[in-house]
């Protein structure tokens, strides 16, 4: 059963490597034009410079919410949800369905995945633990990243924003190479990991926003492939069952606990800078997008 679902996973990667979204194309050639004053290289090692490269040539599978036709709307509820947060629910079975409706347009955010070399070479990435005095995830590891404002030409230009907000990580410093397909969390928001690559991490120094942030640290990407300190739970809704992975993480004496939304990304960014899955099964849900929502609403 194993080998299938190696097989599955395996050519899900190389079917999402080949498609394309244009939007999110569109929006990197725009980033990347307005820091053409950038060197490509950005100084990198051959390593990463390869690494660039590679993921220069990864297209996100097309979104449904790439299209805002209103022909489109029954192809929007057909084929999302292929990456929903772990925590998110499907419309049709929750309160939200007995609710005055309106089209269902999820608003944006983007994190980044900020990659940089190891002292041993490895591929390390940048994570933040949230303030505790925040109304929502305190104390919480996650990405750098927020939402998107209107000022904003691209979901890269959110996400480097952001990290710049939230830990003082120059957006000069970025090279942003790519972006995944989007998830949608919880707060149904559509949110777009972006990749960027950090040449020297000597250059960045953190300087966290202490209402945001309280600590910023960095992981190997490789341990979110792995089944080491790893626990996962299972849940279900509607006969689906599905896990939410937890891993634990330990750096200076400190411990961290990465699960969730983060959790789900930094598998699927894993899974396409090493070009296999995990060791483990993912069993992600297959819930639906909701088609049609109240604004401000929170999937249980």
């Amino acid at each position: 059963m194993l080998p299938l679902i190696r097989r599955t996973l395996i050519s899900s990667l190389a079917f999402s490597s080949t498609l394309l979204s244009s939007r999110i194309v569109n929006s990197l050639s725009r980033f990347t034009f307005m820091n053409s004053s950038v060197p490509n290289n950005f100084g990198a090692s051959q390593k990463l410079m390869a690494l660039a490269q590679h993921l220069r040539q990864y297209r996100p599978p097309p979104s449904p919410f790439d299209d805002d036709d209103d022909d489109e709307e029954q192809k929007l509820e057909e084929s999302a949800g292929k990456l929903v947060s772990q925590l998110g629910f499907a419309e049709s079975v929750t309160s939200v369905a007995q609710q005055p409706p309106e089209r269902f347009r999820p608003k944006r955010a983007a994190v980044l995945i900020c990659l940089f070399e190891g002292d041993s070479g490895e591929l390390r990435v940048i994570l933040t633990k949230r303030s505790s005095k925040l109304s929502t995830h305190s104390g919480e590891v996650s990405l750098p990243g927020g939402k998107a404002e209107e000022t904003d030409a691209n979901d890269a230009e959110t996400a480097t924003r952001e990290a710049k907000e939230e830990i003082g990580l120059n957006p000069s410093l970025v090279n942003v190479v790519t972006c995944l397909e989007p998830f949608l969390s919880k707060h149904l928001l559509r949110v777009i990991p972006v990749i960027g690559i950090l040449s020297n991490k000597k250059d960045f120094k953190p300087c966290p926003n202490a209402a945001e942030v309280e600590d910023v640290f960095d992981a190997p990407l490789e341990m979110f492939l792995k089944d080491e300190n790893r626990r996962s739970e299972e849940r279900e809704w509607m006969g689906d069952k599905y896990l939410i992975h937890f891993f634990d993480y330990e750096m200076s004496d400190k411990k961290y606990l990465i699960w969730g939304l983060t959790a789900g990304v930094l598998i699927r960014a894993a899974s396409i800078v090493y070009q296999k899955p995990p060791a483990f099964l993912e069993q992600n849900p297959k819930f639906k997008v909701p088609r049609v929502v109240q604004n401000d609403t929170i999937m249980p």
